[in-house]
């Protein structure tokens, strides 16, 4: 005779269902904050390329660019320092034209540091400015020549060139190399104003409409300094003298004056900046990985993926990184090791590859990147 279960065992019965529901909750809710933790990480990593990684690339490009340029260096007297006379007579004008992304000149600001030089290079566009260094507005004035001599800077990423205008005080020597000239300007003011305002470079900021009746220069850069650029910052200023880079450097730039500035000769680039790319690095994790990889294969007879294939390697949670941990070949020491090198060539890749896509192609990323034009 049959006999009906009871209460006690129908509610038993129905015991496995429950945490099982909970279990698949728990494992969603974890791979939830894993991808959460994955995009913060992401953030992180995006604003370490723009302010630190652009920077060196910048670094590189100018670099090479003063490099295939061969300019003389300052005269100078059995390798003691010489600071050029200063010149009388009409300032000449060098270069007298010049084409787009041609390097025109440097520029030396000791109030920004001692080893602060930038390349000036023909044209503002976002590539220019990105790599070629302080870009020169064409349709202002050239060094030395009467009106005004407008450039654009960016003043966060890229090596940030002009992130800390605001600190500079009236009189500070902001110093034009070309080729065979000086032009030492010092600066007079500044001002905020919105990007339409596009009179803060013509050749008579003051009185647009006049013609010009100094020899002058401007620095526009992005106001504020980390954030969507709303506005621009303008710095002025005019030209004090000028002098020969045969007579060797400014007094402004020379070790009289508060220990001077210390040029490229006299200092050396780090290994990052001598490169330039991540290319070398990308290949050398890749052929460290590929290694470890098949020699551990070999050493432990591919025993996981054995039992992933079986159907006996447990996989208790839902996770991105466990996925990938349990398809590493090798021990646990030897799986972690493999993780952190698949870690560091996912972050050279983003620096190399996904960040500058991101940037080109996705608006809001362009607006992060504070493109400091006019």
């Amino acid at each position: 005779m049959s006999q009906q279960p009871s209460d006690q065992s129908r509610h038993l019965s129905h015991e496995p269902f429950e945490p099982s529901r909970q279990g698949t909750v728990s494992k969603l809710a974890g791979l939830a904050g894993e991808i959460l933790a994955t995009l913060a990480i992401l953030c992180g990593l995006y604003v370490a390329w723009q302010l630190w990684w652009t920077g060196v690339q910048s670094e590189h490009a100018q670099t090479q660019a003063r490099q295939s340029a061969s300019w003389t260096a300052p005269a100078s007297d059995k390798g003691r320092e010489k600071v050029a006379h200063k010149q009388d007579g009409e300032p000449p004008v060098q270069p007298q034209t010049a084409h787009r992304g041609e390097m025109i000149g440097q520029l030396y600001v000791p109030r920004f540091g001692a080893t602060w030089e930038r390349n000036l290079v023909e044209g503002t566009s976002a590539d220019l400015l990105a790599y070629g260094g302080i870009g020169h507005y064409t349709q202002s004035q050239m060094p030395g020549q009467k009106g005004n001599f407008a450039l654009a800077g960016h003043r966060a990423g890229y090596g940030e060139p002009l992130s800390q205008v605001d600190k500079l005080q009236e009189g500070d020597p902001i110093v034009v190399r070309t080729k065979d000239y000086w032009f030492v300007y010092h600066y007079t003011s500044k001002k905020i104003v919105d990007p339409s305002q596009v009179n803060v470079i013509a050749p008579n900021p003051e009185h647009p409409d006049q013609p010009a009746t100094t020899r002058m220069i401007t620095l526009t850069t992005c106001e504020p300094k980390y954030a969507t650029a709303a506005h621009r910052w303008i710095s002025w200023g005019q030209l004090d003298y000028w002098a020969k880079v045969s007579d060797g450097v400014p007094l402004e730039l020379s070790a009289k004056n508060n220990g001077g500035v210390t040029f490229e000769s006299e200092r050396s680039a780090s290994p990052l900046v001598r490169m330039g790319s991540l290319l070398p690095v990308i290949t050398a994790l890749l052929l460290v990985y590929a290694v470890i990889y098949l020699a551990a294969l070999i050493a432990w007879r591919f025993p996981r993926l054995k039992a992933m294939s079986e159907g006996r390697e447990p996989q208790p949670y839902l996770s991105i990184y466990g996925w990938l941990n349990r398809h590493q070949a090798g021990i646990a020491p030897v799986r972690w090791i493999l993780m952190i090198l698949l870690g560091l060539l996912a972050v050279c890749a983003l620096f190399q590859w996904i960040f500058p896509w991101m940037t080109a192609n996705i608006p809001f990323m362009r607006a992060l990147s504070n493109y400091p034009t006019i």
